[in-house]
């Protein structure tokens, strides 16, 4: 089993940054593709970012250019930066693991709040 424990969010205002990080523990992380999701209210999960064991990342067209995922194998951690955050970033931010990005395995989530 692998646990996922998020950190690292918060309050902040239109335009700061933020890191968000996801640390797993219970197994070894590397075999698995990682990810980063958010929900806002109303709205359904989405997809923000990912990366591959390789190292390939995606980001969703609304954070291209201003969020940035990595993540370190040695210490079991993914991490999310964010730059320029918008209230439309407003949302529960979840990290996830998973075989070839089918998702198995869910942090409980952060609370990233972006106040105008």
């Amino acid at each position: 089993q692998l646990q996922l424990i998020e950190s690292g969010g918060r309050v902040v205002q239109a335009g700061d940054s933020l890191r968000l990080s996801c640390a797993a523990s219970g197994r070894s992380f590397s075999p698995y593709d990682m990810g980063w999701f958010r929900q806002a209210p109303g709205k359904e999960r989405e997809l923000v970012a990912s990366i591959r064991t390789g190292g390939t990342t995606y980001y969703a067209d609304s954070v291209k250019g201003r969020f940035t995922i990595s993540r370190d194998n040695a210490k079991n951690t993914v991490y999310l930066q964010m730059n320029g955050l918008k209230p439309e970033d407003t949302a529960v931010y979840l990290c996830a693991a998973g075989i070839f990005v089918q998702y198995t395995y869910w942090g409980q989530g952060t609370q990233v709040t972006v106040s105008s």
